[in-house]
């Protein structure tokens, strides 16, 4: 285990803000390739996923397209009540339910996938627990704790979007508001999120403001210059 201990003042939710960082695992370890797309909610990262599972697909690569919390679990179905209001909790609680979601997300569709020299897209991983979970009330050093013995994406992009400007994606779409979309909610959610590149390697902030397409752009730059030097082509296609 690597462990690395930064302390910034003034920032997350006005405290000294002490992160501990535990890689116990590395997606290096296997011949596929894991990206994760995060951000608040609204924030486009649904649709930077599909257009990401596009770009591999075109370029002749086997993609894994899946999302946290999965709806497949226990642990994931009763996240969801909660999401949507039915059942109330705790906010650690409920990150506890997302670690065990998880837990089985990677053993049944991420790490698989990955040993069969796959390119695993994730909407959504750990960095969601540890924004939305602080954001919430939950201890940002327990989160990362609970998270410790996952595997860490070899690409992670967080889309910046304004809270605002989150809210009103979230109302044009009209479905119900789930537990965190108010713009209060996530604004203290992002106020953890923009954080985060300081003290994990291999985040990469992308301007979610812009066209589809221009955000995509951003991604894509990253992905080319990035996604090679993790391993040859030749050792990841079909």
């Amino acid at each position: 285990m690597i462990k690395n201990t930064y302390h910034k003042e003034g920032e997350g939710n006005g405290h000294e803000v002490s992160v501990t960082r535990v890689n116990a695992g590395a997606s290096s370890a296997y011949p596929g390739k894991f990206i994760v797309v995060e951000g608040l909610d609204g924030s486009g990262q649904t649709s930077q996923t599909s257009l990401l599972k596009d770009f591999f697909i075109e370029k002749g690569y086997q993609v894994v397209l899946t999302k946290e919390p999965t709806q497949d679990s226990e642990a994931g179905k009763k996240i969801k009540e909660i999401l949507e209001k039915k059942i109330e909790t705790n906010p650690l609680e409920l990150q506890k339910l997302y670690a065990e979601d998880r837990k089985e997300h990677l053993e049944n569709i991420i790490i698989p996938a990955l040993k069969q020299e796959k390119i695993v897209i994730s909407d959504r991983y750990f960095l969601s627990t540890f924004a939305y979970g602080t954001a919430h009330g939950a201890g940002l050093d327990e989160l990362i704790e609970m998270n410790d013995n996952f595997l860490f994406p070899n690409l992670i992009f967080l889309l910046k979007v304004n809270p605002k400007v989150c809210i009103k994606r979230i109302e044009k779409r009209g479905d119900p508001k789930t537990l965190f979309e108010k713009e209060e909610k996530l604004a203290k959610v992002w106020e953890i999120y923009k954080i985060l590149p300081n003290k994990f390697n291999d985040i990469y902030m992308i301007d979610g403001e812009e066209s589809i397409e221009e955000v995509f752009e951003q991604i894509e730059k990253v992905v080319v210059e990035k996604i090679f030097t993790l391993g040859s082509e030749d050792e990841i296609k079909t």
